[in-house]
């Protein structure tokens, strides 16, 4: 069986991702609009009763922004860590009770046929998760929001087929950019988010025949561009004599707007 992936958003504005196995979905995070996620899954010709479950990564607004309505009026459950869900769960939130579901880092959970396990990553949020699903013999792994690749995370994303991987921002865009020295700092610290060259150099560690789809993901709309994230990775896939055989599709993903639906045989 097929399944197919979507990125209905990525970026600081707002991230969810979709990803399906012909009669049943998911989604990874909820942050932007319940409205604009039932109008993006419209447009793709899916049903929102077909999805079975929200997986979320962390309690900023552009990873959650949907959750509320989502539970409430479509009655979607959310799993999360008892750590996420208590930073969530603020005392106006609104999250249906019956739509919560606690889970574990490291410990496996089913939802719709994914088998899925959440794998702590390093970021500024009271906790946060990074999420490899399978089905079937193949391996999605999600991992944004993570100031750097710990000895945790990287065997979750060595494994995927499918990986989804945060390339946030140009050094030289940051430094030279108008952002306070707090938040340039706060970006560039190990608990911050990925550089290009901090994406690009893990993925010419790992790059191998059985990483098929690499989505670079959750760009800075301030501090990058699509252009460079693939001239730093190219650049640096060179550097190291690696060459793309054709096996591996790349591809940046869009900030507002749904991308094009990535089949994974």
């Amino acid at each position: 069986m097929n399944l197919n992936f979507c990125s209905l958003s990525s970026g600081s504005s707002g991230n969810c991702y979709y990803l399906g196995n012909g009669s049943q979905g998911i989604l990874i995070d909820a942050g932007i609009s319940a409205t604009s996620i039932r109008k993006f899954l419209r447009g793709l010709g899916i049903p929102m009763e077909t999805i079975m479950g929200i997986l979320v990564t962390h309690n900023h607004s552009d990873h959650i922004k949907g959750l509320e309505v989502l539970t409430r009026r479509n009655g979607i459950p959310a799993f999360t860590t008892a750590a996420i869900w208590k930073s969530v769960l603020t005392p106006r939130s609104r999250i249906t009770s019956d739509c919560i579901r606690e889970i574990t880092a490291g410990t496996g959970f089913s939802i719709a046929g994914f088998e899925i396990e959440a794998f702590p990553v390093c970021h500024d949020a009271p906790e946060t998760v990074g999420y490899r699903i399978s089905h079937e013999g193949r391996n999605i792994t999600i991992a944004t929001d993570l100031g750097h690749i710990c000895e945790t995370s990287a065997p979750y994303i060595r494994s995927a087929n499918l990986l989804v991987i945060e390339s946030n921002y140009d050094e030289e865009m940051l430094a030279g950019g108008p952002y306070p020295y707090f938040l340039k700092s706060r970006i560039k610290s190990d608990h911050g988010h990925l550089s290009n060259h901090q994406a690009s150099s893990f993925l010419a560690d790992i790059i191998n025949d059985n990483l098929r789809v690499i989505c670079l993901a959750h760009l800075s709309i301030n501090n990058n561009t699509p252009d460079k994230v693939l001239q730093t990775l190219h650049r640096t896939l060179s550097e190291r004599g690696i060459s793309l055989n054709g096996n591996q599709k790349i591809t940046i993903l869009n900030r507002n707007s749904p991308s094009e639906m990535i089949w994974l045989e």
